[in-house]
């Protein structure tokens, strides 16, 4: 069921999403070589509770850890441990909060000190097709025509999308209806309505689309072993179309 929310409750979303993108403008700083992803996590972690929320993702269907941490060809769900950081590396980053009975959810991908072009460009041209995505949130548009610009977009360029895993509607849960794919063909599925809170996230990779999940039961890498990159903003759909609930302090992807 989809649900369409009230102005009190997009502030609810909103205000959940703002401590989100607060988390991830602090860690911004702590990405570098020799901090161990534990570390990133337990930062996290106090950082969220220091204002009265909850991590979202520990627990969530036996999810152990804060943060999704997910280096170089590890796409989404990496679980944090001891490994270092090194530089050169890139980390996604997928961040969740509760407060009040309220969801936000968003991630960045990071360079780790200096990175090679190759991957400054997939960073870059994943972040830009979140924004191709979230310009087709508005109303009496669909769900497909989010995908669709999303895929357009990073296809021109020579990556691939994800097709395994989604975005998805967010409020009083994590993951709500309706799902929302990274690709597709236009005018397809959902007809997107004012009042509607959808978080809209392209994983993409350097190489081919196919994945794999790894003996963790979490972690989804690529097959061929070249680099993804994530980033997602929660966005709710108004009357003139998309606002961003999870912006930081750079609005950044």
């Amino acid at each position: 069921m989809v649900r369409i929310r009230s102005q009190r409750e997009i502030a609810l979303i909103e205000a959940s999403n703002k401590i989100v993108a607060r988390t991830l403008d602090m860690l911004e700083d702590q990405v570098k070589p020799g901090v161990s992803l534990l570390e990133l996590d337990q930062l996290a972690e106090d950082f969220i509770r220091a204002q009265g929320a909850h991590p979202a993702f520990k627990g969530y269907m036996g999810y152990p850890s804060s943060l999704c941490i997910s280096v170089d060809d590890e796409v989404v769900h990496g679980i944090p441990s001891d490994r270092m950081l090194a530089e050169g590396q890139i980390v996604g980053i997928d961040c969740g909060v509760e407060k009040d009975g309220y969801f936000g959810d968003s991630a960045r991908t990071f360079a780790v000190g200096e990175v090679d072009p190759e991957k400054m460009r997939l960073m870059n041209i994943t972040r830009e097709s979140l924004y191709k995505g979230i310009e087709q949130a508005r109303p009496g548009n669909y769900v497909s025509d989010i995908g669709h610009a999303v895929q357009s977009y990073v296809e021109a360029h020579g990556y691939s999308v994800v097709r395994e895993l989604v975005g998805h509607g967010i409020g009083t849960e994590l993951h709500e209806d309706p799902q929302v794919p990274n690709y597709g063909v236009p005018k397809q599925g959902y007809r997107l309505r004012e009042g509607m809170c959808i978080a809209i996230e392209p994983m993409i990779n350097a190489g081919k689309k196919d994945v794999y999940t790894a003996g963790d039961g979490w972690t989804v890498l690529t097959k061929d072993g070249r680099p993804s990159a994530h980033f997602e903003h929660t966005v709710a759909i108004e009357t003139n179309g998309p606002r961003i609930l999870s912006n930081g302090a750079a609005n950044h992807g």
